[in-house]
Protein backbone atom coordinates (compact mmCIF):
# COMPACT_ATOMS: atom_id res chain seq x y z
CA UNK A 1 0.00 0.00 0.00
CA UNK A 2 0.86 3.83 -0.88
CA UNK A 3 -0.12 6.31 1.03
CA UNK A 4 0.03 9.53 -0.39
CA UNK A 5 -0.45 12.98 1.56
CA UNK A 6 -2.07 15.83 -0.50
CA UNK A 7 -1.82 19.23 0.37
CA UNK A 8 -2.04 22.84 -1.04
CA UNK A 9 -3.27 25.94 -0.28
CA UNK A 10 -7.35 27.12 -1.11
CA UNK A 11 -7.43 27.37 -4.61
CA UNK A 12 -4.36 25.55 -5.83
CA UNK A 13 -5.95 22.66 -7.47
CA UNK A 14 -5.96 20.09 -4.85
CA UNK A 15 -9.43 18.28 -5.69
CA UNK A 16 -8.04 18.13 -9.63
CA UNK A 17 -5.04 16.30 -8.83
CA UNK A 18 -6.90 14.29 -6.13
CA UNK A 19 -9.87 13.26 -8.43
CA UNK A 20 -7.80 12.58 -11.07
CA UNK A 21 -5.60 9.89 -9.07
CA UNK A 22 -9.06 8.69 -7.98
CA UNK A 23 -9.72 7.96 -11.79
CA UNK A 24 -6.51 6.34 -12.21
CA UNK A 25 -7.79 3.85 -9.37
CA UNK A 26 -6.12 5.51 -5.93
CA UNK A 27 -8.96 5.59 -2.98
CA UNK A 28 -9.49 9.21 -2.24
CA UNK A 29 -10.20 10.18 1.18
CA UNK A 30 -10.98 13.92 1.73
CA UNK A 31 -10.02 15.38 5.39
CA UNK A 32 -12.82 18.21 4.71
CA UNK A 33 -15.45 15.19 4.59
CA UNK A 34 -14.11 13.40 7.20
CA UNK A 35 -14.48 16.33 9.41
CA UNK A 36 -18.19 16.83 8.36
CA UNK A 37 -18.51 13.28 8.83
CA UNK A 38 -17.33 13.47 12.30
CA UNK A 39 -20.13 16.08 13.96
CA UNK A 40 -22.69 14.22 11.62
CA UNK A 41 -26.17 13.48 13.28
CA UNK A 42 -26.01 10.80 15.30
CA UNK A 43 -22.29 10.56 15.52
CA UNK A 44 -20.42 10.57 18.97
CA UNK A 45 -18.10 13.44 17.57
CA UNK A 46 -21.36 15.27 17.63
CA UNK A 47 -22.64 14.32 21.32
CA UNK A 48 -19.56 15.76 22.15
CA UNK A 49 -19.78 19.44 20.75
CA UNK A 50 -23.99 19.39 21.98
CA UNK A 51 -22.34 18.81 25.37
CA UNK A 52 -19.28 21.49 25.77
CA UNK A 53 -21.44 23.69 24.02
CA UNK A 54 -24.85 23.37 24.56
CA UNK A 55 -27.46 21.69 22.19
CA UNK A 56 -29.64 24.74 22.27
CA UNK A 57 -26.59 26.97 21.11
CA UNK A 58 -25.24 24.99 18.34
CA UNK A 59 -27.85 22.26 17.29
CA UNK A 60 -30.56 22.99 14.71
CA UNK A 61 -34.13 21.24 15.66
CA UNK A 62 -33.34 18.64 12.82
CA UNK A 63 -30.26 17.52 14.53
CA UNK A 64 -28.01 18.39 12.45
CA UNK A 65 -25.43 20.79 13.64
CA UNK A 66 -25.24 24.58 13.07
CA UNK A 67 -22.10 25.07 11.63
CA UNK A 68 -22.55 28.98 11.41
CA UNK A 69 -23.65 29.22 15.36
CA UNK A 70 -20.73 27.39 16.34
CA UNK A 71 -18.27 29.00 14.08
CA UNK A 72 -19.43 32.42 15.87
CA UNK A 73 -18.49 30.77 19.23
CA UNK A 74 -15.17 29.41 18.10
CA UNK A 75 -13.62 31.92 15.58
CA UNK A 76 -13.69 34.74 18.89
CA UNK A 77 -12.67 32.20 21.85
CA UNK A 78 -9.20 30.58 21.24
CA UNK A 79 -9.79 28.29 23.89
CA UNK A 80 -13.36 27.38 22.35
CA UNK A 81 -11.78 26.35 19.24
CA UNK A 82 -8.74 24.82 21.13
CA UNK A 83 -11.59 22.57 22.27
CA UNK A 84 -13.08 21.88 19.17
CA UNK A 85 -10.51 20.79 17.69
CA UNK A 86 -10.16 18.51 20.73
CA UNK A 87 -12.86 17.21 19.64
CA UNK A 88 -13.25 16.96 16.09
CA UNK A 89 -9.32 15.91 15.42
CA UNK A 90 -9.78 12.53 17.32
CA UNK A 91 -12.72 11.64 15.59
CA UNK A 92 -11.16 12.78 11.98
CA UNK A 93 -7.95 10.26 13.00
CA UNK A 94 -10.38 7.62 14.04
CA UNK A 95 -12.70 7.72 10.91
CA UNK A 96 -9.44 7.96 8.41
CA UNK A 97 -7.74 5.02 10.19
CA UNK A 98 -10.87 3.11 9.27
CA UNK A 99 -10.99 4.27 5.96
CA UNK A 100 -7.21 3.27 5.37
CA UNK A 101 -8.10 -0.32 6.20
CA UNK A 102 -11.23 -0.63 4.53
CA UNK A 103 -9.07 0.01 1.18
CA UNK A 104 -5.86 -2.02 2.43
CA UNK A 105 -8.39 -4.80 2.88
CA UNK A 106 -10.07 -4.06 -0.67
CA UNK A 107 -6.42 -4.11 -2.26
CA UNK A 108 -3.40 -4.51 -0.41
CA UNK A 109 -0.82 -3.31 -3.03
CA UNK A 110 -3.35 -0.20 -3.88
CA UNK A 111 -2.45 3.77 -3.69
CA UNK A 112 -4.82 5.84 -1.30
CA UNK A 113 -4.33 9.61 -1.57
CA UNK A 114 -5.45 11.80 1.81
CA UNK A 115 -6.33 15.44 0.19
CA UNK A 116 -5.52 17.19 3.39
CA UNK A 117 -5.58 21.09 3.12
CA UNK A 118 -3.94 22.14 6.49
CA UNK A 119 -0.87 19.59 6.58
CA UNK A 120 1.74 21.77 7.01
CA UNK A 121 -0.56 23.69 9.93
CA UNK A 122 -1.34 20.45 11.73
CA UNK A 123 2.24 19.76 12.38
CA UNK A 124 0.71 16.24 12.84
CA UNK A 125 3.21 13.38 11.25
CA UNK A 126 1.40 10.95 9.62
CA UNK A 127 3.08 8.11 7.85
CA UNK A 128 3.00 9.10 4.33
CA UNK A 129 5.20 7.45 1.29
CA UNK A 130 4.33 10.78 -0.45
CA UNK A 131 3.73 13.90 -0.18
CA UNK A 132 2.25 15.65 -3.09
CA UNK A 133 1.79 19.66 -2.86
CA UNK A 134 -0.41 21.47 -5.47
CA UNK A 135 1.06 24.42 -5.96
CA UNK A 136 0.15 27.94 -8.31
CA UNK A 137 0.72 31.14 -8.19
CA UNK A 138 -1.22 33.61 -5.69
CA UNK A 139 -2.87 35.64 -8.16
CA UNK A 140 -3.89 33.04 -10.35
CA UNK A 141 -5.42 31.47 -6.88
CA UNK A 142 -6.92 34.91 -6.03
CA UNK A 143 -8.52 34.68 -9.68
CA UNK A 144 -10.23 31.08 -9.03
CA UNK A 145 -11.50 32.21 -5.64
CA UNK A 146 -12.80 35.09 -7.43
CA UNK A 147 -14.45 33.59 -10.86
CA UNK A 148 -15.69 30.17 -8.81
CA UNK A 149 -15.93 31.33 -5.35
CA UNK A 150 -18.06 34.63 -5.73
CA UNK A 151 -14.87 35.94 -2.86
CA UNK A 152 -13.63 39.46 -3.05
CA UNK A 153 -10.17 39.83 -4.13
CA UNK A 154 -9.27 41.56 -0.76
CA UNK A 155 -11.18 38.13 1.46
CA UNK A 156 -9.12 35.70 -1.16
CA UNK A 157 -5.99 37.78 0.04
CA UNK A 158 -6.80 37.29 3.63
CA UNK A 159 -7.51 33.27 2.90
CA UNK A 160 -4.40 32.83 1.59
CA UNK A 161 -2.18 34.77 4.35
CA UNK A 162 -3.49 32.68 7.18
CA UNK A 163 -2.55 29.66 5.42
CA UNK A 164 0.83 28.51 5.45
CA UNK A 165 3.28 30.01 2.86
CA UNK A 166 4.73 28.16 -0.16
CA UNK A 167 7.53 28.21 0.81
CA UNK A 168 6.48 26.35 4.23
CA UNK A 169 4.41 23.62 1.58
CA UNK A 170 7.22 23.06 -0.37
CA UNK A 171 9.70 21.98 2.63
CA UNK A 172 7.85 19.14 3.54
CA UNK A 173 7.20 18.11 -0.71
CA UNK A 174 8.30 15.04 -2.18
CA UNK A 175 6.06 16.25 -5.83
CA UNK A 176 5.08 19.46 -6.50
CA UNK A 177 2.37 19.71 -9.52
CA UNK A 178 2.06 23.00 -11.26
CA UNK A 179 -1.85 23.71 -11.53
CA UNK A 180 -1.36 27.43 -12.68
CA UNK A 181 -1.17 26.29 -16.38
CA UNK A 182 -4.32 24.46 -17.98
CA UNK A 183 -6.49 21.16 -16.43
CA UNK A 184 -4.83 19.23 -19.36
CA UNK A 185 -1.66 19.89 -18.36
CA UNK A 186 -1.83 19.29 -14.45
CA UNK A 187 -3.78 16.16 -15.30
CA UNK A 188 -0.37 15.09 -17.45
CA UNK A 189 1.73 15.73 -14.30
CA UNK A 190 -0.71 13.32 -12.39
CA UNK A 191 -0.84 10.73 -14.34
CA UNK A 192 3.13 11.04 -15.03
CA UNK A 193 3.16 10.41 -11.18
CA UNK A 194 0.67 7.57 -11.64
CA UNK A 195 2.85 6.15 -14.06
CA UNK A 196 6.07 6.32 -11.62
CA UNK A 197 3.63 5.31 -8.77
CA UNK A 198 2.78 1.76 -10.32
CA UNK A 199 5.90 1.09 -12.22
CA UNK A 200 8.03 1.24 -9.61
CA UNK A 201 7.63 -1.98 -8.06
CA UNK A 202 7.99 -3.96 -11.38
CA UNK A 203 11.09 -1.79 -11.98
CA UNK A 204 12.66 -2.55 -8.59
CA UNK A 205 11.66 -6.63 -9.59
CA UNK A 206 13.50 -6.33 -12.78
CA UNK A 207 16.51 -4.27 -11.20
Amino acid sequence: MTLIGLTGGIAAGKSTIGHRLAELGATRIDADQLARDAVAPGTPGLAQVAHHFGAEQVIRDDGSLDRAALGAIVFADAAALSALNGIVHPEVQRLFTEAVGVARDANPAGVIVYEIPLLVEAARELPFDLVVVAEAPPETRIARMAEHRGMTVEDARNRIANQASDAERRAIADVIIDTSGSEADTIAQVDALWQRLTSAPADAEGA
